[in-house]
């Protein structure tokens, strides 16, 4: 999905469009180019200046769209289509209320991909509000990328906006097969989250998957070379593309050639040492990505462009690099049935408490650690919170009030934000302080029960905690400030009429319509300028209520009231006209505004002089408060990036604790990570299909397999539904999860590093780029083969059974030749080829001889019983199945019994002659044998 951002003819078009459908005249058309109505020219110049965006306009309490473009806006949000008049002339206009903005954005950006510029209204003068006029401008352009703090963004994910350049020393063709270096940048402005890395074009796809960008930024360059294939990685993927010109150096600041980063800024090692971690360099393709990213945002966040900190720098080393395909086929992230998080390891493995909790874990899993201290590190606090039940209940439950302070922090850094912003960072920097007291209570009780501490035991807790900064000080100016309660201070009946005379109800409110029930929200006492604004305030107040009973009293009218409204000002309210309203009417003081059948309005000197001064303090007190609000977010921001990190470590406390918890309910265990290339995985478990299988009742049935340098790769063979593609998936799920850091599903396992994980299970056709089923397969193998180091953990199913059987065994015999002879990894290869346990010199004592003697062969089988039923035992042997009971799936799929007899009798004829001795006339006989009904 592509939309260039390019400056179009749209407006032009439109109008002329609109001329001729209407029959307009020329000099007619010729004027509503240069339309003297305000509104209107302020439109026009913005659609002039954002071509490529929705333009939605405020106008009071609405949002709205006009010209040609309403008829696009109208279609999309499915709201009324309407027509208004400027200078004479009939144009389309369409709009919405203020409170739906957020819903019709969603539909538009995250539904309709569409760009949309926010033009907002500024009075020219506050004091006088809409009766001195208003400035519109566009303050921002929202896009997929960039949002903010919309309502609709999901709390649990990143909303990633990635940038990606080619080095400027790549050629312009490159070379097909040379590997070029890709920067990439991305970032999540909700969050703040900044990032950069440096790939090639092979590894992009992969790149793109794990980080699930929601907007892509592409160069506006010839679409060749680097940028060609780029692109192409971008479509492939299905993602959104947004295409910018790049900057050049002179559009720039200096680019930072030396940023402030961390290879481990999500892990708990971060905290074990107090020295900073050294500088890291960012690459030049980085730093063109960077531009690239910040001129984009700079273009469509306008006035809400945040201060970037320094990204912090991926690298390949130190990472698990799991490719697109495997992201995909394992279902690390999305489930392939249903789409989404059901059904994915994420969905089944989440027992995170906090929206920033959740996001890290995604991260974890679509990247695992491949530092043994980083991985020893996260498994030391899951032990830690799995050996405290107690303690972990009481942590879990205390995360459960922390509010999601990155997005908080970043709301306010952006300018945007809240007093109940204010008042939920004050919460969580309490939730804070009490969970580091409940672990050093932990400590404490410890100490005095057993006499000793464990110091090892306690050194990761101990190190996180260490790491928060004390931010007491901050919420104890924040509360001092906000007020403890909300109040009506100043408060006056407002006419709700609108000014029409008619009587709705006697509401509280205060002198305009944008002051209605105000709420203070910092304390009188914050300042002796509030203070003293207040206490006028109550006398004024006051002095309107004695006005207030004066006037009843004076005039004989006990349904006096003293009001404010946009239409009539301060004026005086009869609520029973007919009988409170005689002396009014006859006192040269109260001149008559309106009257109805049973109330009347009414204008009085003092009441109005009262009521400015009540309006005049009023509005002194919110610009007050607006400045008190300013300099607490100010003070937010200084602290920052403390409270970022306090979220960072937060974030982690939460995962590692979610781990434990998963371990206790799931019965993991916690696994040995060695430098060397050991698996070994006593009774695993794949953890989607044991939750399945346990939620219906039933129970998973698990295995064991141990690759060592002797026995590297294994065959596997059997029956189809035997579970072969269950066991591939949990032995490359249960290495994800031990260098993630989590406990494994398993009795017991010690598993080497593994610095890559590969898949080729499933496939399916690709017609849309002219690719068929074993096309897709073809290239899945081919990249594995290419990639696949021997560190590395392979896992390929069917490989070669989209073409003939003798062409698909050759392709398979060479794709494991390949493995075992060039990648030398550790590899399960499962297939119904069992002519390929032949070709691989297979030996009674179930292993390979020879060249292939790091060849082990394990198979699954069905279980018959005496009366004809069978059932399949997932359980792994060592040994070669050669039947792969094809009919009797066929039988549980429901094929028609006279079918299953004749497939019957076709095979038994085809097993008693090898491939090679089937010639043409045996085979033409066999079917008219068949076809007759006779016996083969």
């Amino acid at each position: 999905m592509r939309r260039a951002v390019r400056a179009q003819t749209y407006l032009l078009n439109s109008l002329h469009q609109q001329s001729l459908d209407e029959d307009v005249n020329p000099a007619v058309y010729r004027r509503m180019l240069t339309p003297q109505n305000v509104l209107a020219t302020e439109i026009l110049d913005n659609l002039r200046r954002f071509p490529h965006c929705i333009l939605l306009t405020r106008v009071g309490q609405f949002y709205e769209s006009y010209f040609d473009q309403a008829k696009e806006v109208s279609r999309l949000l499915n709201i009324k289509l309407t027509q208004r008049t400027w200078d004479g002339q009939r144009i389309w206009m369409c709009g919405f209320p203020l409170m739906h903005l957020d819903k019709y954005l969603k539909v538009l950006v995250q539904n309709q991909k569409r760009f949309v510029a926010m033009c907002e209204e500024f009075p020219r003068n506050p004091k006088l509000g809409a009766k001195g006029g208003f400035d519109r401008r566009v303050v921002r352009i929202v896009t997929p990328g960039t949002l903010i703090d919309e309502p609709f963004l999901n709390p649990y994910e990143n909303n990633y906006l990635l940038a990606t350049a080619p080095s400027k020393s790549s050629p312009p063709y490159a070379e097909v097969g040379k590997s070029q270096a890709i920067g990439l940048a991305w970032i999540d402005i909700s969050t703040g989250e900044f990032f950069t890395k440096t790939t090639s074009v092979e590894g992009l796809r992969d790149e793109l998957v794990r980080i699930s960008p929601r907007e892509v930024v592409l160069s506006e360059e010839p679409d060749v070379g680097e940028a060609y294939r780029i692109r192409s990685a971008v479509d492939e993927e299905g993602l959104f593309a947004s295409y910018f010109q790049a900057p050049t150096s002179a559009d720039l600041p200096t680019s930072p050639s030396l940023l402030q980063g961390t290879d481990g800024i999500d892990d708990v090692t971060s905290h074990l040492e107090s020295e900073s971690r050294g500088a890291s360099t960012v690459t030049e393709p980085e730093t063109r990505a960077i531009n690239l990213l910040t001129a984009f945002m700079q273009a469509n966040l306008l006035e809400h462009m945040p201060l970037l900190s320094s990204p912090s720098r991926e690298t390949t080393a130190g990472r698990m690099q799991i490719d697109s395909h495997t992201i995909k086929a394992l279902e690390i992230q999305e489930g392939l049935s249903e789409g989404g998080a059901t059904g994915s390891l994420l969905s089944v493995v989440k027992r995170t408490v906090t929206s920033g909790g959740t996001r890290l874990l995604a991260r974890w899993l679509c990247s695992p650690s491949t530092s043994l201290r980083e991985i020893k590190a996260r498994q030391s606090l899951v032990a830690f919170f799995h050996a405290r039940p107690y303690l972990r209940e009481d942590l879990v439950q205390a995360l459960g009030d922390i509010e999601d302070t990155t997005r908080i922090v970043q709301r306010l850094l952006l300018g945007r934000g809240q007093s109940s912003d204010l008042a939920a960072l004050c919460s969580t920097i309490r939730t804070w302080t009490s969970i580091r007291r409940r672990v050093e209570l932990e400590k404490a009780m410890e100490a005095q029960e057993r006499g000793v501490v464990d110091e090892e035991e306690w050194s990761s807790i101990d190190a996180l905690m260490h790491g928060m900064h004390d931010l007491d000080h901050l919420v104890n100016m924040i509360e001092k400030a906000m007020a403890t309660s909300g109040g009506i201070d100043g408060t006056i009946a407002e006419d709700s009429s609108g000014g029409d005379g008619e009587d709705v109800g006697n509401g509280l409110g205060t002198l305009s319509a944008g002051f209605v029930n105000m709420q203070w929200t910092i304390d009188p006492g914050f300042s002796p300028q509030l203070s003293d604004l207040h206490a006028t305030l109550q006398n004024l107040h006051r002095s309107r209520e004695e006005l207030e009973q004066r006037l009843r009293s004076e005039y004989d009218a006990p349904s006096l009231t003293l009001r404010s409204s946009p239409g009539y000002g301060m004026h005086v309210h009869i609520g029973r006209g007919k009988r409170d309203s005689a002396k009014l009417k006859a006192s040269d003081l109260f001149v008559p505004i309106s009257e109805s059948g049973s109330t009347n309005t009414f204008f009085f000197r003092g009441w109005s002089t009262l009521g400015a001064e009540l309006m005049n303090t009023i509005t002194a007190i919110y610009v007050a408060e607006k400045e008190a609000f300013q300099m607490l977010r100010g003070e937010v921001n200084v602290h920052a990036g403390q409270l970022r990190s306090n979220a960072r470590i937060l974030d982690e406390l939460d995962v590692t604790l979610a781990f434990a918890v998963l371990a206790t309910e799931m019965n993991f265990v916690r696994p040995m990570l060695t430098e060397d290339i050991t698996y070994r995985v006593e009774n695993g478990r794949h953890p989607t299909v044991e939750l399945g299988l346990l939620t219906s009742g039933r129970n998973f049935v698990p295995n064991t397999v141990s690759f060592t340098p002797d026995s590297r790769l294994h065959v596997i063979t059997g029956p189809n539904m035997a579970g072969k593609s269950t066991f591939l998936r949990q032995t490359a799920l249960i290495a994800i999860l031990a260098q993630s850091g989590s406990f494994v599903p398993a009795d017991a396992a010690h598993i080497g590093i593994v610095d890559r994980v590969f898949s080729r299970v499933g496939a399916k056709d690709d017609l849309f780029r002219d690719r068929s089923t074993f096309m897709v397969e073809m290239l899945e193998t081919s990249e594995i083969l290419r990639r696949a180091t021997p560190r590395s953990l392979v896992i390929m199913d069917e490989v070669g059974r989209g073409t003939t059987v003798d062409d698909g065994l050759a392709i398979a015999f060479a794709a494991v030749h390949h493995l075992l002879s060039v990648n030398r990894c550790r590899a399960l290869f499962a297939t119904h080829f069992h002519e390929l346990a032949d070709m691989l010199d297979y030996s009674e004592d179930n292993r390979g001889q020879g060249s292939f003697e790091a060849v082990s062969f394990f198979c699954t089988d069905v279980d018959e019983t005496e009366d004809g039923y069978f059932s399949y035992s997932h359980r792994m042997r060592p040994g070669v199945n050669r039947d792969s009971h094809g009919l009797k799936v066929a039988q549980l799929a429901g094929l028609p019994e006279p079918a299953v007899d004749v497939a019957r009798a076709a095979l038994s004829w085809l097993k008693t002659k090898r491939a090679g001795e089937r010639l043409t006339d045996d085979l033409r006989i066999l079917g008219r044998t068949v076809a007759s009904g006779s016996n083969v």
